[in-house]
């Protein structure tokens, strides 16, 4: 069936039906070739939005779907009843952003982005910070890292914080033995220097913890290189991480930090609330170029006939459901809410569908503590590595220069937030002893609070004080903590072993349909806000290619390789081809 005849077929159809039929602009013949072709895109989340960008800047016209707000897990959202006095409610977010200058996809859909006073766009929304801190508990000394970068000078340290980082860096280093910080370096040279295939198949089944042999090593190693890196990185456990995945984004980082092939510096985040500084901007650029949002309506099922999308079964908010038409459907929902949209016929139509079933997905979610006085602790990111509950978090305000908190959010008592991830939900915690998913919401609250304490005033310095507690927020996502069956309605895509060869293109075999969405098979191998934009421009490349049009492609930039190794590389081809270990591979 033609794409012209299918557009009328599809408005007939709906109309009998009762359908809402989106396939062709008012006044427009179904049959007329000018008329623009019309896209659902079914998600409203990073990739969705990045779908319908690429699309309506090509001329498409595009409908969004989005079951609960736009912006999916990247968004901030007000705390309930937090605004008095005229001020904004309280922002509140699934977890903090972290847009690192390994990414380029992101980026460059950020410079698209108007902003009012921004000649960059959103992009000019990203500041770096200056630092990070690995928090040690028990008493000894955190390890504060300068993040440098020209033009960037890091933050100003005081003869006595000079003190405090040596001496972390020396406690560290004399409780690793020189061995152990040798073999991790060679681990890394024997992963920089393996060809694709190695990197595919050996690697892609070996978990990290048994690449960097940490079961052999002492504790400093294991919680710093095998489970620090795993849980607060790739949120997943360093006995099940793919090396593969663990070590292409550790091989990124790298080289970001020495300023080769990078965006930006190795940390930046935005300089305002995620929807003020980025997604808010981003819905109101794509509603001026005719993108239509249904936010609230929830997919249900895709309708097949004759092998291709006949319509998409949604749910409005009074809980109606109908069938929506286009033509072309791009499935840009998370790989858990997607799965369910696929029936026995549309996986019939494409069996690589049915091994998404194989993907998993964890607990990685925030938790935001709202503080009467600003936090001295430092100008970036912590990663609090001796945490039960593999705890990494930011003190927000300083780094939202034009936000008065005080004066504009809350209460007006509201001088800071700090925000915290928790990664690890399935391991007890100092206070109660429970588990996250056991404990109440406020026993979650106090636990993470209390775990924050044990790592950052342990050193002679009280940095947190209960007295300065406001209030706190935990993402709504997550019900039923302390009861037999909590969930978690925003899970994060995990990356055990084999995972790599379970996540599909694109591309689907259905003519029609195609997939975006950070499970879907990108360079960048990992459930980022990159990964979902990045499958969203490969999702319309393919639908562009299909539909025969002219249009210029979208750009698929690739993480950064340094060239000079590529030799090397191509050496290892050779003895992979041979059933030789990579040259550098002393076991």
């Amino acid at each position: 069936m033609s794409g012209t005849t299918r557009r009328g077929f599809l408005s007939t159809a709906a109309a009998a039906g009762g359908g809402l039929a989106l396939g062709t602009p008012d006044g427009a013949s179904a049959e007329d070739a000018s008329a623009p072709q019309t896209v659902a895109v079914l998600g409203g989340g990073v990739a969705g939005l990045t779908a319908a960008h690429e699309l309506a800047e090509r001329g498409f016209r595009v409908t969004v779907y989005e079951r609960k707000a736009l912006g999916g897990k990247a968004r901030s959202m007000d705390v309930p009843d937090s605004a008095k006095g005229g001020r904004r409610p309280l922002p509140g977010e699934h977890g903090f952003r972290f847009i690192p200058g390994i990414y380029h996809n992101l980026p460059d859909t950020m410079r698209r982005i108007p902003f009012p006073g921004n000649p960059g766009g959103v992009h000019d929304n990203l500041v770096a910070p200056k630092e990070m801190l690995f928090a040690r508990s028990g008493g000894r000394e955190d390890i504060r890292i300068p993040l440098p970068w020209p033009d960037h000078t890091p933050a100003e340290l005081t003869p006595e914080e000079i003190r405090r980082a040596f001496t972390a860096v020396l406690d560290t280093a004399f409780n690793l033995p020189l061995h152990e910080a040798l073999y991790f370096a060679n681990r890394m040279l024997v992963f920089l220097t393996s060809c694709d295939q190695r990197r595919d198949t050996v690697w892609e089944r070996t978990p990290w913890w048994d690449f960097v042999r940490a079961g052999r090593m002492s504790y400093d190693y294991q919680r710093v290189l095998a489970v620090g890196i795993t849980r607060n990185i790739v949120a997943t456990k360093a006995e099940e991480a793919s090396t593969r995945t663990v070590g292409t984004l550790l091989e990124a980082f790298a080289f970001n930090a020495l300023g080769r092939g990078a965006d930006g510096p190795l940390d930046r985040i935005l300089n305002a609330p995620t929807n003020e500084a980025w997604i808010d901007p981003w819905v109101t650029y794509l509603t001026s170029l005719g993108v239509e949002f249904r936010v609230g309506w929830t997919v249900r099922d895709l309708t097949l006939d004759a092998g291709a999308i006949a319509g998409a079964v949604v749910e409005d908010r009074s809980g109606v459901r109908r069938t929506v038409t286009a033509d072309h459907y791009i499935s840009a929902m998370p790989v858990e809410h997607a799965r369910r949209t696929w029936n026995s016929a549309v996986r019939a139509a494409d069996p690589q569908l049915a091994e998404c079933d194989r993907l998993e997905t964890d607990w990685m979610t925030g938790i935001q503590f709202y503080l009467t006085e600003r936090t001295p602790i430092l100008h970036g990111h912590l990663d609090l590595i001796d945490s039960p509950w593999s705890l990494t978090a930011i003190a927000q305000a300083q780094h939202w220069p034009g936000r008065d908190f005080p004066a504009d959010y809350g209460d007006g008592t509201v001088a800071d937030c700090l925000s915290v991830d928790v990664s690890e939900w399935d391991r007890p915690g100092i206070l109660y002893g429970k588990t996250a998913k056991q404990c109440t919401r406020t026993e979650v609250a106090r636990e993470v609070w209390a775990q924050l304490k044990a790592s950052l005033n342990d050193s002679g310095r009280t940095v947190l004080k209960d007295s300065v507690l406001h209030s706190w927020f935990l993402d709504p996502a997550v019900d039923g903590l302390g009861t037999p069956d909590p969930v978690n309605d925003e899970q994060l895509l995990i990356h055990p072993v084999g995972t790599f060869h379970h996540r599909p293109p694109s591309a689907t075999k259905i003519p029609n349909l195609f997939l975006a969405g950070d499970y879907v098979a990108v360079p960048i191998d990992l459930a980022t806000m990159e990964g979902a934009n990045t499958s969203a421009r490969q999702a319309v490349n393919v639908l562009l290619d299909r539909c025969g049009s002219t249009a210029r492609r979208c750009t698929v930039t690739p993480l950064y390789r340094a060239p000079e190794l590529e030799p090397l590389r191509r050496h290892d081809r050779t003895r992979y081809l041979l059933g030789l270990p990579n040259a550098f591979d002393i076991g």
